[in-house]
């Protein structure tokens, strides 16, 4: 069941239609002076609520844009006046409703195209260099390092006692 945090004050929303005002008569009442008395309704549609501004004075808006009709998704930002609230369903994984077949858009790959080369890594690829010079001083690196090692040997060799 969806709910609806006003200032702080969360609000169960279990009627098909919920007004929203300073009036005692509204389903939530809200004692903020921006608020009018009569200010928004929800209306259930499906599994969600449709939100209306009932012609307030200091208007309402769904995430920091003005509006008049509009249905509310979960995690909404809404401000009723100077009153903030959010739209948040009561599971505990927020789980937002499905999206509309017409909401979603799938372009299908030709026969025999090419997929783009995906990777994983968070390192970027090494190109392959051929660098001369750089090879050349890894091989007399290798060849400093084999003497070094035979000339350790050899006087091992030297000093080693006779058997």
């Amino acid at each position: 069941m969806p709910k609806l945090i006003i200032s702080g004050v969360t609000h169960e929303l279990v009627d098909e239609a919920i007004t929203i005002g300073r009036g005692p008569d509204n389903t939530i009442v809200v004692n903020d002076p921006s608020i009018s008395t009569h200010h928004a309704q929800l209306l259930l549609e499906r599994d969600t609520y449709r939100l209306k501004d009932l012609d307030s004075t200091n208007g309402t808006r769904v995430n920091g844009k003005p509006v008049t009709e509009t249905v509310l998704r979960f995690d909404d930002r809404i401000r009723f006046g100077a009153a903030d609230a959010r739209y948040e369903s009561s599971e505990v994984g927020g789980s937002k409703p499905l999206p509309k077949p017409e909401e979603i858009k799938a372009h299908l790959a030709e026969a025999g195209a090419e997929l783009p080369h995906l990777t994983a890594s968070p390192f970027r690829r090494q190109q392959q260099q051929n660098d001369p010079i750089r090879t050349g001083i890894l091989i007399g690196l290798g060849i400093v390092f084999l003497v070094f090692l035979g000339s350790i040997i050899a006087v091992l060799m030297m000093h080693a006692p006779a058997l």
